[in-house]
């Protein structure tokens, strides 16, 4: 097993069951539904999805579904987590800027794939949280950042990739900004009920946009999103 990989309680009679069986299933009913490419499967493979997930919800960790982590925030269905790695089209040794930390396990796929990881949590309860389960499970090439990630982290701009987990009215300007040419963005933008996921190209200085259909993710709160954040631009 992976380090921290003890297989958790299914039910009170402490069934347990292997972590490594629970992901392998992950990802064949992934690729069943024709989601995410060889590379990204196989760092979910690998992404102790358990360790990151609530204690109470550890046994749910590995369906298809979103879970609650608390303060109104959520960890993706590995589905949505699969789908917007994939359109990120990721190599080794890129430098990705993710706006909504949560839970840390959308960074820590990102690692797995290679990735040097810039990720901004505007919630202090959950930055102090995941920064401390990182370190524990050793992922060296990811930094947690505090503070308004619609600003992003103009200090380490610019990101080959940059993925957004909530949803804002718009794309925001400083993230455009900071997405280097020929750069990709995946970020879903609408309010609830009638979001779309959209994918960007930087070409030339110039942006262009591809409809992936519809999302459904928590608010993008901010100075770029839908209200001023009391926090300021990220800071490690």
């Amino acid at each position: 097993m992976t380090a921290g990989d003890q297989p958790p309680c299914t039910d009170g009679s402490a069934q347990r069951l292997d972590p490594r069986r629970l992901r392998q299933r992950m990802t064949e009913a992934l690729t069943r539904q024709g989601l995410g490419d060889a590379a990204v499967l196989a760092a979910m493979a690998e992404v102790p999805r358990h360790l990151f997930a609530d204690e109470a919800l550890t046994a749910r960790a590995y369906d298809l579904a979103t879970l609650p982590i608390g303060k109104g925030q959520t960890m993706s269905n590995p589905c949505t987590v699969a789908r917007m790695t994939t359109l990120l089209q990721l190599s080794p040794g890129m430098t990705v800027l993710e706006i909504g930390t949560g839970s840390g396990y959308q960074a820590a796929v990102l690692a797995t794939m290679g990735c040097r990881v810039y990720t901004a949590e505007r919630l202090p309860e959950l930055y102090e949280r995941t920064r401390d389960l990182l370190r524990r499970l050793g992922y060296t090439d990811i930094v947690p950042m505090l503070g308004d990630g619609t600003l992003g982290c103009p200090k380490m701009a610019p990101f080959a990739r940059i993925i957004v987990t909530a949803s804002g009215p718009a794309i925001p300007g400083p993230l455009i900004e900071q997405l280097d040419e020929g750069g990709i963005m995946v970020i879903p933008v609408g309010e609830s009920g009638s979001q779309r996921l959209k994918r960007v190209f930087k070409k030339a200085g110039r942006l262009y946009e591809q409809d992936c259909g519809p999302a459904a993710f928590v608010d993008l709160v901010g100075d770029h999103g839908w209200q001023a954040a009391s926090c300021q631009t990220p800071h490690y």
